[in-house]
């Protein structure tokens, strides 16, 4: 990431190191002085707020860019809230879901995604929407064993985007573009069919690093990464990206299983879930197997918004596969 990073953009590239030193630090300072993990799930309070405070922070204060009103400014820099509302959700459903007995227990956690997506179906962020969702079925199937849960929430999503799909015109603009984008080639479908060509134009192989052209595809050092990555150093090497990703998935939910309480485990799965479903969207995005969103890759595309928050996911994990040793 850092290397296609450095070839498209040196400047972005220097503050993407930075961002990425502050990670690391906040990675081993979490695995090395943070408490027994167990011990945080007593705060599920203090998660709600936190969540709902960062999903509805764009909503209010925040400021529009690239069609999405997810971005706030604070002291002349910008970062995502909804980024941090993924960490602060993922520990609210875990407290909430850790003493699950039935249907009752999921009624507070069902209210607070809703708020949750509604916030981001507004702001027209439906990447952090899907990411949200993929969270929260995981976690919902790992904390009550129950696939009718898991079916029930598919059905809820399906309607609230049948219903989104009529209310927000944002929303069937995306649909649009997904299902046909060469007639909007000029304008609102320019940036996927640029991703579409790069990837395509890089082949199995690829062009080369420095010998291809990702200048053509807009927003190329955040969402528009992989289709970069792709054209210089081909659909090989982002295969093997995808394959690195499910490792980490892999070792992430490993973690999961060696877990000493219920707490930690849907903490560890949440967190993996999170990262996984941003890969699967972005991914997905850029290819048009789903309608484009407009997310990072993490540790790959530049934000350090998402870097930070996928280190300090990734050091709660090490520190609860510590514990489970």
């Amino acid at each position: 990431g850092m290397v296609m990073l450095y070839r498209i953009n040196t400047a972005v590239s220097i503050k993407q190191i930075i961002w990425f030193a502050i990670g690391v630090t906040g990675f081993i300072l979490i695995v090395v002085l943070m408490p027994d993990t167990k011990s945080f799930s007593k705060y599920k309070y203090v998660y709600m707020i936190f969540t709902i405070v960062f999903m509805g922070m764009g909503f209010f204060a925040g400021t529009e860019i690239n069609g999405s009103k997810n971005w706030v400014s604070i002291g002349g820099m910008q970062f995502q809230p909804s980024e941090f509302g993924k960490l602060f959700l993922v520990a609210y459903l875990a407290s909430e879901l850790k003493d699950y007995k039935n249907f009752k227990n999921l009624i507070a956690p069902g209210v607070v995604v809703m708020i949750s997506l509604c916030f981001m179906v507004i702001q027209k962020d439906l990447g952090s929407a899907l990411i949200f969702f993929g969270i929260t079925i995981t976690m919902l199937y790992i904390a009550t064993s129950k696939f009718r849960y898991v079916i029930v929430c598919f059905l809820l999503a399906a309607a609230g985007s049948i219903l989104s799909y009529h209310m927000f015109g944002h929303i069937r603009l995306r649909v649009m573009i997904w299902q046909n984008p060469w007639p909007y080639v000029n304008n609102q479908s320019y940036q996927i069919v640029q991703s579409l060509f790069s990837i395509a134009s890089g082949g199995l192989t690829g062009s080369g690093l420095g010998l291809g052209h990702p200048e053509y595809v807009p927003i190329n050092t955040t969402d528009f990464i992989f289709a970069a990555m792709c054209e210089e150093l081909g659909i090989l090497m982002g295969f093997a990206v995808i394959i690195m990703y499910f490792l980490l998935f892999y070792r992430c939910m490993r973690a999961a299983v060696y877990c000493n309480d219920k707490f930690s485990r849907l903490l560890s799965v949440g967190y993996s879930a999170m990262i996984a479903s941003q890969v699967l969207v972005i991914v997905g995005g850029v290819m048009n197997a789903i309608p484009l969103t407009g997310v990072t890759l993490p540790l790959v595309s530049y934000g350090g918004s998402s870097m930070l928050i996928t280190f300090f996911s990734l050091g709660i994990i090490q520190k609860i596969s510590e514990e489970g040793r």
